[in-house]
């Protein structure tokens, strides 16, 4: 088990006032099997009019901010201590052979069990997760027949961190995945997107996590996307349950990680968006910082 305190501070100054806004804060860190939230808290300055916290789609702590006075700087502090568990999952190839579970999830008109629901709504495309035939071109050659899904999983994961350069500044929230396979370059949240477009063109489930990594991993070696927020991808692989992988670091997700929120894509877990009325622009600084503590 290795314990982590982390601090993640967005703060936007606006070029003139802003009159109204509201927004939504993916900031509280999942409580799972593999991960428990010790403390947490969230300073906002200016204070705002009204707040809320809530429970979303997926199960993800939410906060909602609504701010009816005038103000041209919101400063957003979340701080935190987690306790995270090792992953025992067993071998990869006890995961059932991708084309079975493809076909298992596909709609028969009969009853399906909660697992398989649930892990259904993670197989569709989404606002930033298309599916496309070129992403199933780009797999072919790992998702043979018989196959487990884990191990081709796996298999992707890799191809994109050998395949893709790590870019910071090459593409933007509206980049097209599309658009980063042909270039070859991005962040971690492009390789999680395009993980995640080549598995469900196959007619698998995977999900977006949004979270952090530790900066130096317990080997020694300097984590990629490390001192910022971080995504990567989670795969349902039965009967070894949802296993995550991170291709940007080209790693199966364990103690180095730290999980915020999941959903179908980005789009789903920002850790901060809103819609603003005013304001005529806006500098955007954050800073993230996650620390090891001594148990």
């Amino acid at each position: 088990m290795t314990r982590y305190a982390v601090r993640h501070a967005t703060t936007y100054e606006y070029k003139g006032d802003v009159v109204h806004s509201h927004h939504l804060l993916h900031l509280t860190p999942r409580e799972f099997a593999f991960q428990r939230c010790l403390t947490h808290s969230i300073e906002l300055d200016p204070q705002p009019s009204f707040t809320r916290n809530d429970i979303d789609a997926f199960g993800n702590g939410i906060a909602r901010l609504e701010y009816d006075r005038a103000h041209n700087k919101l400063a957003v502090t979340a701080q935190m201590q987690v306790e995270i568990f090792a992953r025992y999952l067993g071998p990869l190839e006890a995961a059932e052979p991708w084309d079975a579970l493809r076909n298992r999830l596909s709609y028969h008109a009969s009853p399906m069990s909660g697992a398989d629901l649930d892990a259904c709504r993670f197989r569709m495309r989404s606002g930033h997760v298309p599916i496309k035939l070129a992403f199933e071109e780009y797999t072919r050659d790992i998702f043979v027949p018989g196959c487990s899904v884990a191990t081709a999983a796996h298999a992707l994961m890799g191809k994109i961190y050998r395949e893709f350069k790590y870019a910071p500044g090459s593409t933007t929230n509206r980049t097209s995945i599309l658009d980063v396979l042909k270039t070859r370059r991005g962040v971690c949240q492009d390789f999680a997107h395009l993980m995640i477009a080549c598995i469900r063109s196959w007619g698998l489930a995977a999900r977006y996590v949004s979270g952090y990594i530790r900066t130096v991993r317990k080997g020694g070696e300097a984590a990629i996307g490390g001192d910022a927020s971080h995504a990567w991808v989670s795969v349902y692989c039965p009967p070894l349950g949802w296993v995550d992988f991170d291709p940007t670091n080209d790693c199966l997700v364990a103690e180095d990680h730290v999980t915020l929120a999941w959903g179908r894509d980005f789009g789903d877990v920002s850790p901060l968006r809103g819609v603003i009325v005013g304001g005529g622009g806006h500098k955007l600084e954050v800073d993230v910082r996650v620390q090891p503590l001594g148990i």
